[in-house]
């Protein structure tokens, strides 16, 4: 008799939890969207969390446009992109809006794996940085299945998205500990949520993002350092250039610009976020359906955006 009951609470408690956890994470999600809504002033960053900010990837889209949304709050900033023309070009350009700040910038590939981690480390020896911005990414050309992915290509989305992502943190979060505060902003990709067919290891990657900033999270509040994961959907940026419905600004396809501006309004106020309200609706609904239903839902998508791509190769 005591082991029915037993064994009937014990299942009672099972669809319980599998009840719960759908509902406590779209709850959990709809704060996340609500909370930059309803208190929609900034957090003073630099007080918070330094005086410097460093911004990988910061010659293009989201990463140009945060960086830019840093300097308008008085943050210094060391700049980390692969090619020197590009990086000059965007420090004029926010010295010449921002003249009281200093921008350094340091020229880095990191898709070269590790052996460039070195000179980065030297280039910040000096420098008390309050606030990381792992924004560096790779992106498949336009969708493609696995077999037909350059292996050189699947290299880059594996060195940056995973390793920048993960040494650059190394890297600066010892001094933020010893000073007992900074920030580590990692921009991953709502396609997080589930498997993406057709883009398969990229969002494997954005899976470890997204693992990555939890754990750390975790490791690291205790020392006053926050840990926050952004994952946007659809931005009109160069990395989304094979499907021209993906180049033209909207409501839910914001530009950088757009998506900066309210994403850093979320910084120190939630831990993870789309970053963009709009994107957080379709986020909540996303996260409604089971996995296998959004990764079929997802592989439509990428066939429909593949096939985008090989239109545009004919006209």
């Amino acid at each position: 008799m005591l082991l029915n009951i037993g064994l009937w609470l014990l299942i009672g408690l099972v669809v319980l939890w599998a009840l719960l956890d759908p509902v406590s994470r779209l709850v959990k999600v709809l704060w996340e969207i609500l909370l930059p809504i309803v208190n929609s002033t900034s957090v003073d960053v630099k007080s918070k969390f330094g005086e410097w900010a460093v911004v990988t990837g910061s010659t293009d889209g989201i990463g140009k446009a945060y960086a830019k949304e840093l300097a308008s709050r008085g943050l210094n900033l060391v700049l980390i992109s692969r090619t020197l023309e590009r990086l000059e070009k965007t420090k004029d350009e926010i010295l010449k809006s921002h003249p009281d700040i200093e921008v350094k910038i340091i020229v880095a590939d990191f898709s070269k794996g590790r052996e460039v981690f070195e000179k980065i480390e030297t280039e910040l020896k000096d420098i008390p940085i309050g606030i990381l911005v792992n924004n560096v990414g790779a992106q498949y050309s336009y969708p493609m299945y696995l077999g037909e992915v350059p292996e050189n290509e699947l290299w880059d989305i594996i060195n940056v998205n995973v390793g920048a992502t993960t040494l650059m943190t190394r890297l600066v979060i010892g001094q933020m500990q010893k000073r007992r505060k900074g920030a580590i902003v990692n921009i991953s990709s709502g396609s997080e949520i589930q498997p993406l067919p057709l883009m398969t290891v990229y969002a494997a990657t954005k899976v470890y993002v997204k693992s990555f900033s939890e754990a750390l999270r975790a490791e690291y509040t205790k020392f006053g350092i926050t840990v926050q994961q952004l994952a946007p959907l659809f931005v009109n940026t160069k990395m989304n250039a094979f499907s021209q419905r993906l180049q033209v600004s909207s409501l839910f396809v914001p530009d950088a610009t757009t998506y900066a501006r309210n994403a850093i309004v979320t910084l120190g106020k939630v831990d993870s976020s789309t970053g963009y309200w709009a994107h957080g609706i379709q986020y909540f609904f996303a996260l409604i359906p089971p996995v296998w239903i959004r990764t079929k839902i997802g592989q439509f998508l990428n066939e429909s955006l593949r096939e985008d791509y090989f239109k545009q190769k004919t006209t």
